[in-house]
């Protein structure tokens, strides 16, 4: 579970053009008159370290920053900060390596390649995205190794973008970075996405490619890979919150805190351009039903990866609505395959073709229908005739 400090909302000083938190800025969700004593009220309840978020939380007065996170690493003796980074000086360096600030940077490829995270005109943008990687290799020399957040998209992953991208990040690992999340992008404009959103046939290609790119890397993986390996095998109880059948009302892997201290939901819940309050209960009828659902009306009846996959992220389902499963479902079926094969080659059953996954998906329904959400290994356990 992850607590996200949000002091300014999702104000931003980058237009980025596939944001899922645009419908909230063209809805008018204005700034919020953030509190420091109410944040930390806020992040008290919940008694756990903090990721700074955004929009963007460099947009904090330095020294209301450095509070902030004084304060964090005295209570928690941690803190994490998502930046596109652009704003990030040496002072705020120094401030990350003495309150032990683990920094994560959006950014998508070199260059024009990073064109979608706009700054306002592309000479601007161009400017930004210097920034973001100055700011990488300033990190780097301080001895603060950041991990990436790249979505994929038209700019930076169809076929003839692909070396580029490939030769960066041979780059970004000769430099040290080691962790990096592949995001399809995800948008709520029908404009966006017929202009900027890959095909299925190339987000699988883009995703193949960077699998095939990993094995020849030093040190640096990207995490999506060994995640569905991990629920090939059972394994998921360090995977990503979008294989853990999150509950969209709730959202229980992010437990968001906006400038006032009240409890907020993970962004990519929010389709109406609203940040609605937390449900105080966790339930999970998404995942009840799309066992239960057809596949041609939107469900996953049947379908072996079910189980790993539980229809993916309630943020990107189909048509923005959560009851149904992620409109991504071929990408994800397709490397579901893929890492399949694998598998059976190193001569491990995964947990799809297992003769008991039947009798397996009956006990995950069940505990579901009783309020609980068990790990695979928890479950494989307590679920007899396992083999």
């Amino acid at each position: 579970m992850v607590t996200e400090v949000r002091p300014f909302g999702v104000r931003c000083n980058l237009r980025c053009h596939y944001c899922y938190q645009n419908p909230q800025r063209e809805g008018g969700e204005t700034e919020p008159a953030y509190s420091l004593d109410l944040i930390k009220s806020g992040v008290e309840r919940l008694g756990k370290h903090f990721a700074l978020f955004g929009g963007e939380p460099l947009l904090m007065p330095f020294g209301d920053l450095e509070s902030l996170l004084a304060w964090g690493f005295e209570r928690f003796g941690r803190n994490s900060i998502q930046t596109n980074a652009t704003l990030i000086t040496d002072g705020h360096i120094e401030v990350f390596k003495r309150y032990n600030v683990s920094v994560g940077i959006s950014i998508d490829g070199p260059g024009e390649l990073n064109g979608l995270r706009s700054a306002g005109s592309p000479e601007r943008t161009s400017a930004a995205t210097e920034r973001t990687m100055s700011a990488i290799r300033s990190l780097y020399q301080s001895g603060l190794m950041p991990s990436l957040i790249v979505t994929l998209h038209r700019l930076n992953a169809t076929q003839n973008k692909l070396p580029v991208m490939n030769e960066w990040f041979r780059s970004l690992d000769r430099l040290g970075i080691r962790k990096t999340r592949l995001h399809i992008l995800e948008s709520d404009s029908m404009e966006v996405r017929l202009k900027y959103a890959l095909t299925t046939e190339e987000n699988l290609r883009a995703f193949l490619n960077f699998h095939h790119l990993e094995t020849s890397l030093e040190g640096l993986s990207f995490d999506v890979f060994a995640d569905i390996k991990k629920l090939l095998l059972a394994q998921d109880d360090n995977v990503a919150c979008v294989w853990r059948a999150c509950d969209p009302l709730s959202t229980p892997a992010v437990q968001g805190i906006d400038g006032n201290g009240q409890r907020t939901n993970c962004g990519r819940t929010n389709k109406e351009g609203v940040t609605f309050v937390k449900s105080d209960s966790i339930g999970f009828e998404r995942y009840v039903a799309l066992f239960h659902s057809p596949q041609a009306s939107g469900g996953c009846n049947s379908c072996r990866f079910f189980m790993m996959c539980r229809g993916q992220c309630p943020g990107t389902a189909i048509r923005g609505d959560w009851r149904l499963r992620s409109e991504y479902c071929d990408v994800w079926y397709g490397l579901f395959e893929h890492f399949e094969a694998i598998v059976v080659q190193e001569g491990i059953t995964p947990i799809s073709q297992r003769k008991d996954r039947i009798a397996l998906e009956d006990a995950l329904l069940s505990e579901w229908l009783a309020g609980r959400n068990p790990t695979l290994p928890q479950l494989v356990q307590a679920t007899p005739g396992r083999s």
